[in-house]
């Protein structure tokens, strides 16, 4: 029988004995398409300096006060999305966990919306309701509670608001999944023990669902900081994600080499953010 089994796995990952082989020849094809359509040609893309034989755009990249700021400015709008989303989706998570099911239903249908509808479309949305003369400037005029028209576009805010808008999702259905397999008979019994409701939450429940907190700020964050069409048209330039400053350079500047040096930047920064929560993720069991 000893014998029997190594010779199994002779075959190596994709042998016959190989307990996964199934799977993985079932997964092989998409591997393989994502490899030749994705992974190489954006490979190609960030080494396109290296082709060139410098590094001077990755150097510039990282060293250039204003390309330093625009990556600063991603990782702080990435952040804010994240603790918006947190603060908006918590709430919505726990209300699809407790809600009877017609509320529940509609919960679900208010959350899942958003994916129905193309991020280009929901984008213009925003910008027909905050413009000059948008739908929230004609309300407010029509009351007359404003004068003139206010300026809400091509701000920090605006462009918040539009991501959240979009990514809240991702947020909302991880910790949704850890709130469904919380045992409430533990919140029962603190409040058994006299707890409460306030101490029950901050020592008992949310400690609970932290693993799905963060997981949904991990997708959140890393969401974030690739955002493109949100902040460049919401922005109107005046709230420069390194995204957009990677189309500028390409599609203005065309200077290929060193967009492909930020996007290096930004899969640089995106993999250490990506790190550190899976290292505060291993410890999961311990809450």
């Amino acid at each position: 029988m000893n014998a029997v089994a190594p010779a199994r796995r002779r075959g190596g990952l994709f042998g016959r004995g190989h307990p996964h082989r199934g799977p993985l020849l079932l997964g092989l094809p998409t591997i393989v398409f994502l490899l030749v359509l994705f992974a190489v040609p954006v490979v190609q893309f960030m080494l396109l300096p290296v082709a060139e034989g410098t590094f001077e755009p990755y150097v510039k990249a990282l060293t250039g006060r204003l390309y330093l700021q625009v990556i600063w400015n991603t990782f702080e709008i990435a952040a804010y999305v994240t603790i918006l989303a947190f603060l908006l989706g918590y709430p919505v998570a726990y209300f699809l966990t407790v809600a009877p099911p017609f509320w529940r239903l509609i919960g679900f249908f208010c959350v899942l919306m958003p994916f129905w509808t193309s991020i280009l479309v929901r984008t213009y949305a925003w910008m027909v309701i905050l413009g000059r003369r948008g739908v929230l400037n004609e309300a407010l005029l029509a009351l007359d509670i404003i004068d003139k028209p206010m300026v809400l576009l091509h701000s920090m805010p605006t462009v918040l608001l539009g991501m959240v808008h979009v990514l809240m999702p991702f947020f909302i259905f991880p910790v949704y999944g850890v709130m469904q397999r919380i045992d409430m008979n533990l919140v029962a019994a603190a409040r058994g023990l006299g707890a409460p409701d306030w101490r029950v939450f901050l020592r008992v429940y949310f400690p609970l669902t932290l693993p799905g907190v963060l997981s949904g700020a991990t997708l959140v964050f890393i969401l974030s900081m690739g955002f493109f069409i949100t902040p460049a048209l919401l922005g109107g330039g005046r709230v420069t994600m390194i995204a957009v400053l990677i189309e500028q350079y390409v599609n203005k500047f065309l200077n290929w080499e060193f967009a492909g040096a930020l996007s290096a930047v930004l899969l640089a920064a995106t993999l250490i953010v990506y790190g550190l929560m899976k290292w505060a993720l291993r410890g999961d069991k311990r809450w």
